[in-house]
C-alpha cells in the first residue's frame, strides 16, 4: 500500500471504534473472553506445570534408581557387563541407552540388527571415571547428542577396567509435555472462543429488548404516537420475564398503556367539550345579535333576554369551572383528613337552600370518612344541586340520608331511565330526562372519580314513589384504625 503515512494513520484511527462506543453486546462478549482468558491461563499455566514436575520428577526417580541399582551391583564381584558372563542385563529401551567406556577409552555398545549405532558423548571426566580403582563411583551430568537431550550418568566398574554409561533421553519426554501444551492451549483456545461467543449470545439476548426498548422510546420521542408494541408487553411475556430487562419492558409497555389511555382520554374530553361548549356558546352569540336591537324589544323581551345572557353565561362559567377540575386533578393538591359526614352534609344543605330556595333536610348519623373535605363537599353538592335543578317546583324537601358511610341524596323528581342509571357517572352523559335543562354531564363523573379515588363506590337508582336516589358509599373510619393512615 502506497500513499501518504500520515493519512494512512488518519484511516486506521477513523476505522478504529473506542472502546466506550462499543455496543453492550460486543462488551459482553470481550468482558466474557477477558475472563476466560485469565482462567484459562491460571488453570492450564498450573495444570501444565504440575503435570510438568510429576513427570520430570517420575523420570529422574527411574533414573537415580537405575543407576543406584547399577552402582551396588558392580560393587560385587568384578564382572562385565558385556563379557557374557553373569553380570547384569543392561538392554536398550525407548527411554535408555547404554555402551562401555574400556581402560583404553574405547567404546563398546550392544547392537541390535538393523538399528544403526550412536554413542554417548564421552568427556574426560567420564574417563577418569573409568580410570578409578573403587567400583560403583557415579557421575551424573545432562548433555546433548544426536539432536536428543540424554541425562547421563558413569559407573566405574573398579579396579581401573572402565565403565558403565546410562544414557536417559530427555526429548520424548519433553516432546510429550510439548504436545500437552499444544492440546491444552487448543482446549484453552476453544473455551476461549466459546466463552466470547456465549458473552456475544448473552448480550445479544439482554441488548436485543434494551436496543427493541431503545427504538420504542426514540419512535415516541420523534412522532408522539403511543402505539409502538414494546417488547414484554404481550401477556405471555409479561408472565415469563422475571429479569430485569423484562420487567423494564412491562413497565415500559404499561407506561405507555397508561399514557396512550390518557392521551385518548384527552382527545374525548376535549371532543367532548367541545361539543358541550357549542351549545352555549351558540345561544350566547344568538342573543348578542338580538342586543343589537335592544332598544326595539318589549320590555318583556329585553328582561327575557337578559335573563338568558345570565344564565347562559352562568352554564358556561360552571361548565369551564368543571372542565378545569377534570382536566387539571386539582383536588389531589388537598390534604386528607377526618371528615365528618353529617357536617358535611349540613354544610352543602345550607348552601343549596340559599341559593335555590328549597328545602334540605339532613338526617345523618356521626360517621366519620378519612379524605379531602373540599373534594367530598363537591361529590355532595353535586347531587343535592341536581336533585334541586331537576325538581324546582318540588313540594316534597331534598333529602339527605346519612348511614355507615352510605350518603343518598333522595328527591321527587323525574327519576332515570332504567337502561340510563348504569351510564349517569360516565362523562358528558346526560339522561333523556335532563337534556332539556341546563348543565354539562360533567358533574356526576366528578363525583364517581372523587369517591373512587377515596376507596368508595357510587350508587343510583330510582325512588318508590317517583324521583331518584343518587349517592356514594366511603369506607367509615373506627377509632384506632390504622387503615386511613396507610392510605394517606
Amino acid at each position: 500500500m502506497t500513499g501518504n503515512p500520515r493519512r494512512m494513520v488518519d484511516l486506521l484511527k477513523e476505522r478504529v471504534v473506542p472502546v466506550r462506543d462499543w455496543r453492550l453486546g460486543t462488551r459482553f462478549a470481550v468482558s466474557f473472553a477477558l475472563v476466560a482468558a485469565v482462567v484459562i491461563a491460571l488453570v492450564g499455566s498450573l495444570a501444565y506445570n504440575t503435570a510438568a514436575f510429576l513427570i520430570r520428577t517420575d523420570e529422574q526417580t527411574e533414573f537415580d534408581t537405575t543407576v543406584e541399582s547399577l552402582s551396588r551391583d558392580l560393587r560385587g564381584p568384578a564382572m562385565n557387563p558385556f563379557s557374557g558372563g553373569n553380570g547384569p542385563t543392561l538392554l536398550h529401551s525407548d527411554s535408555f541407552t547404554y555402551q562401555a567406556i574400556t581402560p583404553d577409552g574405547g567404546l563398546q555398545v550392544q547392537v541390535r540388527g538393523g538399528q544403526p549405532v550412536r554413542f554417548l558423548p564421552v568427556t574426560d571426566e567420564d574417563r577418569e571415571i573409568a580410570a578409578e580403582e573403587q567400583a560403583g563411583v557415579v557421575h551424573t551430568r545432562e548433555d546433548a547428542a544426536h539432536g536428543e537431550e540424554y541425562r547421563i550418568a558413569t559407573v566405574s566398574l573398579g579396579g581401573g577396567s572402565g565403565a558403565i554409561q546410562i544414557g536417559q533421553r530427555l526429548s520424548p519426554t519433553e516432546s510429550m509435555l510439548d504436545s500437552l501444551a499444544t492440546q491444552m492451549l487448543g482446549v484453552g483456545g476453544a473455551v476461549l472462543i466459546g466463552a466470547g461467543v456465549a458473552g456475544w449470545l448473552i448480550g445479544r439476548r439482554v441488548t436485543g429488548r434494551l436496543v427493541r426498548l431503545t427504538e420504542a422510546a426514540e419512535y415516541v420521542s420523534a412522532t408522539g404516537r403511543l402505539d409502538y408494541p414494546v417488547p414484554g408487553g404481550e401477556p405471555a411475556a409479561r408472565q415469563a420475564a422475571g429479569d430485569e430487562v423484562g420487567r423494564l419492558g412491562n413497565a415500559f409497555s404499561a407506561m405507555l398503556a397508561r399514557l396512550a389511555g390518557s392521551k385518548e382520554e384527552q382527545r374525548r374530553l376535549v371532543q367532548n367539550a367541545s361539543h358541550e361548549l357549542r351549545t352555549p356558546l351558540t345561544s350566547l352569540r344568538t342573543n348578542v345579535s338580538v342586543m343589537r336591537r335592544f332598544e326595539q324589544l318589549p320590555p318583556e323581551g329585553r328582561q327575557q333576554l337578559l335573563d338568558d345572557l345570565q344564565g347562559e353565561t352562568r352554564e358556561l362559567t360552571d361548565l369551564v369551572d368543571e372542565l378545569v377540575q377534570l382536566a387539571t386533578d386539582s383536588r389531589e393538591d388537598e390534604q386528607p383528613t377526618d371528615v365528618e359526614l353529617g357536617a358535611l352534609a349540613e354544610r352543602v344543605a345550607a348552601r343549596t337552600r340559599r341559593r335555590t330556595g328549597r328545602e334540605v333536610t339532613v338526617d345523618a348519623d356521626g360517621t366519620v370518612v378519612h379524605g379531602r373535605p373540599g373534594a367530598l363537599e363537591r361529590a355532595l353538592s353535586n347531587p343535592v344541586e341536581n336533585a334541586a335543578k331537576f325538581d324546582p317546583d318540588g313540594a316534597e324537601p331534598v333529602e339527605i340520608v346519612v348511614r355507615e358511610g352510605r350518603v343518598e341524596v333522595r328527591d321527587r323528581g323525574p327519576g332515570v331511565d332504567e337502561q340510563e342509571l348504569e351510564h349517569i357517572f360516565e362523562r358528558f352523559f346526560r339522561a333523556t330526562s335532563a337534556r332539556s335543562m341546563p348543565g354539562s354531564g360533567l358533574g356526576l363523573s366528578m363525583v364517581h372519580d372523587i369517591v373512587s379515588a377515596h376507596g368508595g363506590r357510587v350508587l343510583a337508582a330510582n325512588r318508590p314513589g317517583g324521583g331518584a336516589v343518587v349517592g356514594f358509599w366511603l369506607p367509615p373510619r373506627s377509632e384506632g384504625d390504622p387503615a386511613a393512615d396507610r392510605r394517606d
